[in-house]
């Protein structure tokens, strides 16, 4: 079976901490990998407020859409682990860029999983992606 291998990026631009809560735990008493991705989530949303962006379709006018995602995980999460999460920038386009999180268990330090989301800049008013706004794309170089 091939497995999808996911590089880090040379540095991160921003990091946060989440809780696992109860209801992130799956039957087999761990993270749940939807659980995994709605943390990414907030992740990201918490990497925009850093920005100066409300959220994700308030950014320079435009929105933002989740055109692909990614996961490999490498260890297991459980109740009451709290993790790091980091995130990095890598592929910038004309239309947007991929995002790369790092999740490791804040205690331990032990890397949990890599995720990717590829987002897309979409213009809501015309149904339509956009160019990634300069001004974004200036705040994350810095």
């Amino acid at each position: 079976m091939a497995r999808i291998e996911l590089a880090l990026p040379e540095r991160f631009v921003f990091e946060t901490c989440l809780d696992v809560g109860i209801g992130d735990i799956n039957y087999a008493g761990h993270l749940g990998n939807d659980a995994m991705l709605r943390l990414a989530h907030e992740a990201r949303i918490r990497l925009l407020k850093h920005l100066g962006y409300p959220h994700e379709l308030q950014v320079e006018g435009l929105g933002l859409v989740v055109a692909d995602i990614a996961a490999c995980y490498k260890a297991e999460a459980f109740h009451g682990d709290r993790l790091r999460f980091r995130i990095g920038i890598a592929d910038p386009s004309r239309h947007g860029l991929d995002l790369i999180y790092q999740a490791v268990d804040d205690n331990s330090g032990t890397e949990v999983a890599r995720l990717k989301t590829g987002i897309v800049f979409f213009d809501y008013r015309i149904r339509k992606i956009a160019h990634m706004p300069e001004a974004f794309s200036g705040k994350l170089s810095q």
